[in-house]
């Protein structure tokens, strides 16, 4: 078995950790797995120290059943290895106090150190305690002797404090998200501007990898738990606590909500028992009786608090959840764990995200209108020169119209997954018809502006997307980072978004026809980079051509996590770990690239500029190394070529354009001659 999990260990070491303490495993979730007769529990708690073999807990349970002889089953399952599986006939040990179980409440908390007669530190490997989001769980089932009758059955999920889910990694993620939207917002004030459309490919790719999680497959726990600290990006920000989820409950229950709210515990406890870490469509093998402990090997028996049952005291064990196949709180892989993993209610998926898009178009608004106050206030106080407060007034509209474009490309992918997926709950008649309001607004400000592109281009020519500055500066997210004839490379990213947002929210409970149709999507996609070679420049079309094969990769290996092949617990953990490594290199990479067009190079080239070369021979040599010939005139430019691609700062394929616009600066597209300032 150590063989098995070496692979493991070696990959685990590869991902981002905790500083958790080593050898210590503990309980992580605690469910009855049959409708509890004879044992009620309200607390389950129990560490074990490998260090020094010790073992905490901390248990509060009643026996309320009368006259009940039973017999124990305690089953260890680790990654489908069952290290042990064996049954104790509770009347033959304390002396048969045991039988028939007595009416009592049972309250403990010690520490105790085990005796080495019980081999516990031989039954647990070593590799247990380093893996990231240990697949492990203990089942105790109480069974009636002589009739065979399960009186009670508890699963506890097992933990040993390593996860690839990290507060560090969500917070790292978004502030790199929120420092590229600055960027982007100050350059694309500018010429030549590269940021505006990284910010796109940084987000998506993001959106990417909390797609994949989103399935109906068997994943591994371990990259579950990796692909939710991208949660966010989807517009899922959620707490065990939060007032949001609450108030969002609330209103379902006032329209018509009738599915069941999120737990304010593990999710992992609930988790369809035929999934990890539960596994339990694996053959087990058959319990075998052991000879019963003495009294000394387990002393804490004696150091129980033992109290009669109170019909009172009953109602306070009602924390624990009954998790069976048949129970209406499972829940299925897909949308319903990873929304769940972050509190989230399943039928309050799309509210979240249509809240969190509430707050991002506030926020817009707040800034739009400070940047029209601001040009208010330049007008009334006379900053500046006229022709200056000119240009500033006439690039304001389609500055804003370029942003409002922008974000409802972030938004599309979290708006049309979350949608769809609310048509098929039936719940709520109000989520569905903001769901349906939300779809149409979106796809309005996306697919009207395409459909002005197309249009102009069928009226007029090619050269009009660039001869028109009303159209490269308020559509330019769209089509300007590509070549000319390449300008309606954009339809494959809308087409794609819109198959994967059906195929998820209509294909919940068929994995393998999810898992089919994603490999297909990316692998078009990455045969139209390789054919058409839509950028401007050599660099653009290899990161974005690498990032597609990344995704189609990742997708392929997917399909290992399909139910119904059926791979073992181990091999699917080893290519989730993979995957997650995959994933992680890919974001380092377009993390690299976005800081080399941030600025920071700039601001460098340009102190060394300020020793050698004179500030006008550095600016003719930062146009040009992007591949753009440099128009000036004695003051400004008055007229400027298209800029590279956003992907690379190297043009191969660059000729100069000029527009019939004097003017300086161009607002709300990366080509230079839109609607000028």
């Amino acid at each position: 078995m150590l063989a098995r999990l070496r692979p493991l260990f070696l990959l685990s070491l590869l991902v981002p950790l905790p500083a958790a303490a080593d050898g210590v495993l503990f309980t992580s979730s605690v469910t009855y797995c049959e409708p509890p007769e004879t044992l009620l529990i309200q607390q389950f708690d129990v560490k074990y120290f490998a260090q020094n073999q010790s073992i905490f807990f901390d248990i509060s349970a009643q026996s309320v059943a009368s006259n009940v002889s039973l017999s124990a089953n305690i089953l260890v399952s680790f990654y489908g290895i069952t290290p042990v599986n064996a049954t104790i006939d509770l009347c033959t040990i304390l002396a048969g106090a045991l039988c028939p179980l007595p009416q009592y409440t049972f309250n403990g908390s010690q520490s105790i150190s085990l005796p080495d007669s019980l081999e516990v530190s031989n039954r647990i490997p070593e590799i247990a305690f380093r893996i990231p989001d240990l697949e492990a769980y203990a089942q105790l089932t109480l069974v009636e002797v002589g009739t065979g009758k399960v009186k009670a059955c508890v699963q506890a999920t097992l933990s040993n404090g390593w996860s690839t889910r990290q507060p560090a990694v969500e917070w790292t993620t978004a502030a790199l998200a929120l420092f590229t939207l600055l960027v982007a917002l100050w350059q694309s004030t500018r010429p030549h501007t590269i940021v505006p459309y990284r910010l796109l490919d940084l987000l998506h790719f993001f959106q990417s990898i909390a797609t994949t999680g989103l399935l109906s497959l068997n994943y591994p726990t371990l990259y579950r738990a990796f692909t939710v600290n991208f949660a966010w990006a989807m517009g899922l920000i959620s707490s065990s606590n939060s007032k949001v989820q609450t108030s969002i409950d609330n209103m379902r229950a006032l329209t018509g909500g009738n599915m069941a709210n999120a737990s304010s515990g593990a999710t992992v406890g609930l988790v369809d028992r035929k999934l990890s870490p539960w596994d339990a469509n694996l053959q087990l093998p058959s319990p075998s009786f052991v000879q019963p402990p003495s009294v000394g090997a387990i002393p804490f028996l004696a150091n129980l608090s033992l109290r009669p049952v109170s019909g009172s005291s009953l109602r306070q064990f009602e924390q624990v959840q009954t998790v069976t196949d048949d129970s209406s709180n499972v829940l299925e892989a897909g949308v319903p764990i990873y929304v769940n993993s972050i509190h989230i209610a399943t039928a309050n998926a799309f509210m979240t995200t249509f809240l969190t898009a509430l707050v991002v178009a506030a926020i817009s608004i707040v800034v739009a209108a400070l940047l029209y106050g601001a040009l208010r206030a330049a007008k009334h106080f006379e900053w500046g020169t006229a022709e200056t407060r000119r240009k500033l007034k006439l690039s304001y509209l389609p500055y804003i119209r370029a942003w409002v474009l922008r974000l409802s490309l972030i938004g599309l992918a979290p708006i049309m997954i979350f949608s769809f997926n609310q048509w098929t709950l039936k719940d709520s008649w109000l989520s569905i018809l903001l769901s349906v309001l939300s779809v149409l607004a979106i796809s309005t400000q996306i697919f009207y502006p395409a459909h002005l592109i197309f249009r102009l281009v069928r009226r007029e020519s090619l050269d009009a997307l660039e001869s028109s500055d009303e159209y490269l500066a308020s559509h330019g997210p769209l089509y300007a980072q590509y070549r000319i004839r390449r300008f309606y490379f954009f339809c494959l990213f809308l087409v794609s978004t819109l198959v994967k947002a059906i195929v998820i929210a209509a294909g919940q409970g068929s994995g393998m026809a999810q898992v089919v149709i994603f490999v297909i999507v990316e692998l078009v996609v990455v045969i139209a980079h390789v054919l058409v070679k839509p950028y401007d420049s050599k660099g653009g079309d290899i990161l974005s051509t690498y990032l597609a094969l990344v995704r189609l990769v990742c997708a392929g290996l997917l399909i290992a996590f399909v139910q119904s092949i059926g791979v073992a617990a181990i091999p699917r953990v080893v290519i989730g770990a993979v995957i997650v490594v995959i994933f992680s290199i890919a974001a380092i990479v377009l993390s690299a690239n976005l800081f080399l067009h941030s600025g920071i190079l700039w601001l460098w080239r340009r102190k060394d500029a300020s020793r050698g070369p004179s500030r006008q021979a550095f600016t003719e040599a930062s146009v040009l190394e992007k591949g753009t010939p440099l128009v000036e005139s004695k003051t400004e430019f008055a007229s400027h070529s298209r800029s590279p691609s956003l992907h690379s700062s190297t043009a191969d394929d660059t000729t100069a354009r000029h527009s019939t616009s004097a003017s300086a600066l161009t607002v709300g597209s990366s080509r230079d001659h839109a609607t000028h300032i």
